[in-house]
């Protein structure tokens, strides 16, 4: 196991994260909080849903299912050609393990946050101690918030054919986040309270730590996400014989100058890259990680928007004009940011980007070969985006029995 250099570090970055290739394949990530429907403000204890999970058995289209600090259940899909191949894929492997959660009387719940429970942390492993330990210096309970009560859905997609290419798919990936977050807004309540935010969930990543949470960009993707990197402060020191925990301050760059505790291996630059939270992360594709849970009927709908935006020539090419009016040419900046998870559609300039987004979208899906995916685009834009609104504005009314 060899020691790193930056030069190393840059070559993983732009061998590695920012492979490039035909793009097309397209893959999600859906997490989900899981209620006892019987007792909906109780947690739900992760041995129990691992036990459901191992009887459900391998999942027929090869969905990974793993778990989130405070017991959220993930599925994560290989990457398919195209979004229909997708949405058919993971749609048959949760409906292939819902069964098992409801002999159980346990539901997967789509929101953002966690609308009435406090968090409690299930997973015990160092990294997520490590992980904890690391946010409560910073000296918030943001941390612990994101950890043990936050969902998203997170939809992959290629890097891109060339290096041109990646750098367009990734300047317009950065610019959607936006809009995506405002549209798919879905976390307005915590502990039974409004928040005043329509994306809580974002507003809590925004507040952790923004040396690994705020956005990259860059004209030139490897470089700035390897500078990223290099920046961001070092979470977890794996050890064999005591905690992971890093020395306070400590950047991944000052730690290969110094080489202590230790130098880092190639293996500590992977579990670095894994601790950084961008909203567009590049992992060998581009992981947009903005977008809030959604009710079970929509989780299709950001994955066949996305999809349709970054991989469809027609669709790109509009979505870059109303992104350009959106930005005034640059990158989103931080006030656009907080205006998508505050006031999600209700932002006459969020609404006006999203109607053209949305319409090009279902307009490219059938070119795509997914017309059952722009149904459901349209079914959204009519219930939503037209009328300025996102599934934050139509929660009901929480009445939770204890």
């Amino acid at each position: 196991m060899g020691l790193l250099t930056e030069n190393d570090v840059h070559d993983y970055i732009r061998g590695i994260c920012f492979k490039t290739g035909p793009p097309g394949r397209v893959g999600a990530e859906t997490e989900w909080l899981v209620t006892d429907t019987a007792r909906p403000r109780h947690h739900v204890p992760l041995d129990l849903l691992r036990s459901l999970a191992d009887q459900a058995g391998p999942l027929p289209n090869g969905s990974a299912v793993t778990y989130e600090p405070g017991g959220q259940l993930e599925l994560s899909s290989p990457p398919f050609p195209g979004p229909a191949a997708a949405h058919a894929a993971l749609a048959a492997d949760l409906a292939h393990l819902r069964p098992f959660l409801e002999s159980a009387g346990l539901r997967l719940d789509g929101h953002g946050l966690d609308p009435v429970r406090p968090g409690v942390r299930q997973l015990t492993d160092p990294r997520y101690t490590a992980m904890e330990r690391f946010f409560d210096r910073g000296g918030g309970a943001g941390g612990r918030t994101m950890m043990r009560s936050t969902a998203s859905l997170q939809v992959c997609l290629d890097i891109g054919a060339d290096a041109a290419d990646a750098a367009r798919r990734w300047r317009r990936a950065h610019r959607l986040g936006p809009v995506l977050t405002a549209a798919f807004a879905n976390s307005p309540r915590h502990r039974g309270r409004p928040t005043g935010w329509r994306s809580t969930r974002w507003a809590v990543w925004d507040a952790i730590d923004p040396g690994r949470t705020r956005p990259v960009g860059g004209a030139d993707p490897a470089a700035a996400w390897a500078d990223y990197a290099l920046r961001a402060r070092v979470m977890a020191v794996p050890r064999a014989d005591g905690p992971w925990t890093a020395a306070p301050g400590m950047t991944f760059a000052r730690w290969l100058a110094t080489g202590r505790p230790r130098p880092p291996t190639r293996d500590d630059l992977l579990l670095h890259l894994s601790t950084l939270f961008p909203p567009v992360r590049p992992r060998g594709w581009l992981e947009l990680r903005m977008i809030d849970a959604v009710p079970d009927r929509w989780w299709p709908v950001p994955v066949a928007v996305a999809a349709a935006l970054l991989d469809d020539p027609g669709a790109a090419d509009t979505a870059d004009e109303a992104l350009d009016r959106l930005c005034r040419g640059s990158d989103p900046d931080r006030g656009l940011w907080a205006a998508a998870a505050r006031d999600a559609l209700t932002d006459p300039h969020l609404a006006d980007c999203a109607r053209a987004c949305f319409a090009a979208a279902a307009d490219a899906l059938p070119r795509m070969g997914a017309r059952g995916l722009a149904a459901a685009v349209d079914a959204y834009r009519e219930t939503y985006v037209e009328r300025g609104r996102c599934p934050a504005d139509t929660e009901p009314a929480l009445e939770v029995p204890a």
